[in-house]
């Protein structure tokens, strides 16, 4: 059995009933179509063996098919025998197909609208259909209507949701905050973490604006929109301070990245992969970070000891760059585990010849003991919280000019 994903083709329950009634009616052909112009669109459909005659997605014009005629009442919606029915013989797709016998119904919307047809058909006659049959057609063409109504009003929801992700994007209505990321021997900041922060109502974390961004087809155009404002605002930042860019997976292989890293110099900047999910094709991935390295570009590997997906990604892409997830650095002072988890990854740091950087830490004891155990960099908000640029600005300034 075969079923249409598209928007205006219910599965699911949809799929299941037409499988059902066909094997119900014992009948080799069950579909629901739409009409789209002067086409009928196969949506769903189920045909077991019979791929190469129909599939979801074909169309036939309205023009050769029994539609019209039923809606006109020029021919009945239940037919066992097609040869019996002068109109039916005449059309060319009777032969052709061939159709035998025909049950099909109109699948009418709430305002009462023709959606398509909700039809079933075999080669052979079928004398033992009844008006019984055609009552249970029937049921089933309301529950389609039902899914496919409620299936429309979900695309609806998700273009305005769309729309506002567009937006955002269009007008940028989103500003760029600087984390500082401290050296430990130092306690001086030797880089920051661009974060976005959005402004529309109902206020919202970054994490699930890029989510539903994401879930709708535009994470990649609203992290590039970010990036790009991140590039402009951290064009006034010293130039002894890097600056790190968060992208997914997706981001780096697109070439709308490297536009946006057009004429950038990339010793300023570390790309942060955030991307939790496993890669598909590493081999890409890795050549494209390398060309970003050509350019003096850094990888760090965003979460490290979050997941699997994160080792992995120390693994096959090395790194010059291992942050330490708060989920690691979170009571490191006071929790074995993660306290041996952390050495462990800093070890192999270590061995490999990448740096290890802290993030998410909030208290003095964490602090402490990360710096005990080798770490070097960090950030969090005992160090310091997301700041608009000119209090980034002003962290960095020389303690005689501040003063």
């Amino acid at each position: 059995m075969t079923a249409s994903a598209d928007a205006s083709g219910a599965v699911g329950l949809v799929a299941r009933s037409l499988e059902a009634v066909r094997q119900h009616l014992g009948m080799e052909v069950a579909y629901i179509s739409e009409f789209v112009g002067n086409d009928s669109v196969f949506r769903v459909v189920d045909a077991p063996g019979l791929e190469a005659l129909i599939k979801p997605g074909d169309s036939r014009s309205l023009d050769d098919v029994y539609c019209r005629h039923i809606l006109a009442g020029r021919l009945p919606e239940l037919i066992p025998d097609t040869s019996v029915l002068p109109l039916a013989v005449a059309m060319p797709i009777t032969r052709a197909v061939p159709i035998g016998s025909h049950v099909s119904v109109p699948i009418r919307l709430e305002d009462g609208s023709v959606y398509g047809m909700f039809c079933c058909l075999s080669p052979q006659t079928n004398p033992s259909l009844n008006a019984r049959d055609l009552q249970v057609m029937r049921a089933f063409a309301d529950i389609a209507a039902g899914e496919i109504r409620r299936e429309r009003q979900s695309e609806v929801e998700a273009e305005a949701r769309r729309a506002g992700i567009r937006r955002v994007i269009d007008e940028s209505l989103f500003a760029i905050h600087f984390q500082p990321i401290w050296d430990f021997r130092h306690r001086a900041p030797v880089g920051f973490e661009c974060l976005t922060r959005f402004s529309p109502v109902p206020v919202r974390s970054p994490d699930k604006w890029f989510a539903e961004a994401a879930a709708l087809g535009l994470g990649l155009d609203l992290e590039l929109a970010a990036i790009r404002a991140c590039v402009q605002a951290a064009a006034g930042l010293p130039d002894d301070v890097y600056v790190a860019i968060n992208a997914a997976a997706e981001t780096l292989l697109s070439p709308g990245l490297a536009a946006a890293l057009e004429g950038v110099d990339g010793r300023r900047f570390v790309l942060e992969l955030t991307e939790h999910a496993a890669v598909a094709d590493y081999p890409s991935l890795l050549a494209t970070i390398e060309t970003f390295r050509a350019r003096g570009f850094r990888l760090a590997i965003d979460d490290a000891g979050a997941g699997y997906s994160g080792l992995q990604h120390i693994l096959r892409l090395k790194p010059d760059i291992i942050k330490l997830d708060m989920a690691l650095t979170r009571d490191v002072d006071t929790d074995p585990a993660r306290r041996a988890l952390a050495a462990a990854l800093i070890h192999f740091a270590r061995e490999t010849g990448c740096q290890i950087l802290a993030e998410g830490i909030e208290t003095d004891e964490e602090y402490a003991t990360l710096k005990r155990l080798g770490v070097a960099k960090g950030q969090g908000y005992h160090l310091g919280r997301p700041m608009v640029l000119a209090d980034a600005l002003a962290l960095c300034a020389p303690a005689e000019q501040v003063a």
